[in-house]
């Protein structure tokens, strides 16, 4: 592995992880620069939900809660990605955004399932367990 590997490697480590803890972070946010590597690449190794949204979206904003809580209570079984539409455009485009909120799994490089539009919890919560073997 070459020195700019190492130092890919590392920096991802440290962006998976709680500084105190040691525990893998439920919830990051991506953009444009490094969404390749935190989303396509890490969801080779483990289920990426990518949560597109904006901060003018009120639908965004009622839907973000039962992610977040959903990531924590799956402890370590995917990650919560957290993209603002507005902030990274090229990757809206490329996923074919066109409402938010979309949400999108990505499984071994790829978008595995998706939903649009704002849902209650326990849609995400079926939603996940109907992709449990996506995920586990």
């Amino acid at each position: 592995m070459d020195e700019v590997e190492e130092i890919k490697k590392k920096k991802m480590e440290q962006l998976l992880k709680k500084s105190n803890y040691g525990e893998m972070k439920t919830e990051i946010e991506v953009d444009d620069n490094n969404f390749n590597e935190l989303v396509v690449e890490q969801s080779k190794k483990i289920p990426v939900v990518v949560d597109f949204w904006a901060t003018w979206c009120m639908p965004c904003l009622m839907l973000s809660p039962a992610l977040e809580k959903a990531a924590k209570e799956y402890k370590g079984k995917f990650i919560l990605a957290k993209l603002n539409v507005d902030e990274a455009r090229i990757t809206s485009q490329k996923y074919g955004i066109m409402s938010i909120p979309s949400v999108k799994m990505f499984k071994g490089g790829k978008v595995a399932d998706e939903f649009i539009g704002a849902v209650p919890e326990s849609v995400v919560r079926n939603w996940l367990d109907k992709n449990h073997k996506k995920i586990g």
